[in-house]
């Protein structure tokens, strides 16, 4: 009889810590959501518990870092010149020298016709293309130059503009 009942006292001890255990490994697993009983595999619930900082939470820190994206004052969005591709700053550098220029349409007018840019009367701006390697035409890249001035680039082929800041 006392064999018995030690060996029910284990059982029920044994049950309890399976129980807490089972408990824990709930809490502990953010991807679960409340009342699931679906238990993730062991290799499944290491993985997460060492996931990539990539996929972590951004720290303040990490935020104080992250660049706002800033807006000039013609609405646009704007990019440091050191930020631009290389080919970009070549671009801008024949331009202020005057060229010579790659490409036979380089200094031609652009037209604004995506009304993309600030309004200014025709003539004003001048497109210049910004050499893509590997690509066997102009590519999509440009800088957009204005008679005051300013830069715009583009690498979506007019779709979207970034005024330069130097």
């Amino acid at each position: 009889m006392q064999s018995a009942k030690r060996l029910l006292g284990s059982i029920i001890v044994l049950a309890v810590l399976l129980g807490l255990a089972w408990i824990s490994t709930q809490a502990a697993d953010p991807g679960r959501a409340p009342g699931d009983s679906a238990a993730r595999p062991t290799a499944t619930r290491r993985a997460a518990a060492t996931s990539t900082p990539a996929r972590a939470r951004p720290t303040a820190q990490a935020a104080r870092r992250t660049p706002t994206p800033q807006v000039s004052d013609d609405g646009l969005a704007t990019v440091a010149i050191e930020r631009l591709p290389a080919e970009a700053r070549e671009t801008i550098a024949l331009i202020d020298q005057g060229g010579p220029f790659p490409y036979q349409k380089d200094g031609s007018t652009f037209g604004n016709r995506e009304r993309l840019l600030p309004r200014q009367p025709g003539g004003y701006y001048r497109e210049y293309t910004v050499i893509t390697p590997g690509s066997d035409d102009r590519g999509a890249r440009r800088i957009i130059a204005g008679d005051g001035g300013e830069f715009y680039y583009t690498d979506d082929h007019y779709a979207s503009f970034r005024r330069v800041v130097r």
